[in-house]
């Protein structure tokens, strides 16, 4: 997946809110006439109203190219998009731009630690990966060894998924480390 992303073009913030829009399962209707389809489009959420009508028939244009998206025309003229499975992989990467873990009230004295050795030839991977943690707040251990303190594994299972590294990562929850006070200090936990 990290390969293809080369040859992909990038999307501007039209077409994330359309993608994203689409991925909630909300099925865009557009029609041909403008004034039947502002009215569609301000019915579908606020966050329309702030996008110009040019820059939304470019984006739906550029995205449909891409085959991102697809349209299906109904027997009342109108057009109605649907995110295509490519674009349901490019979603899933700007969800990832989202991701927050949370942290609870209470630390449960377990350490989770990301564990990775990732070929040469997946270097944007790894890559990827290790700038995610850091993001995430992860601390770097050493170059493959990241250390977190809370709950996480969903977030990390979703993450070796999009980046399609699951054979090289492992995820290990430790009762204590020979650093735990330097950890502790660097969470700022007491």
């Amino acid at each position: 997946m990290i390969k293809n992303s080369l040859k992909e073009r990038r999307i501007g913030p039209v077409e994330q809110k359309i993608l994203l829009l689409l991925g909630t399962g909300l099925v865009l209707s557009l029609t041909r006439n403008p004034f039947k389809y502002f009215r569609i489009v301000k019915s579908a959420s606020r966050e329309w109203e702030k996008i110009n009508r040019r820059s939304l028939q470019e984006a739906i244009k550029g995205l449909y190219r891409s085959k991102l998206i697809g349209g299906k025309e109904n027997e009342d003229g109108t057009i109605s998009l649907t995110l295509s499975e490519k674009g349901k992989t490019r979603l899933l990467r700007y969800r990832l731009d989202q991701m927050e873990i949370k942290k609870p009230s209470r630390w449960d004295g377990l350490w989770r630690m990301v564990i990775f050795d990732i070929p040469e030839d997946l270097k944007r991977g790894r890559d990827a990966l290790a700038a995610k943690l850091k993001k995430l707040g992860f601390h770097p251990m050493q170059k493959s060894v990241f250390i977190y303190p809370y709950e996480c594994r969903d977030e990390i299972d979703f993450i070796i998924e999009v980046f399609d590294l699951r054979s090289y990562v492992r995820f290990v929850v430790a009762k204590e480390t020979d650093i735990d006070l330097d950890l502790k200090t660097k969470f700022k936990m007491s």
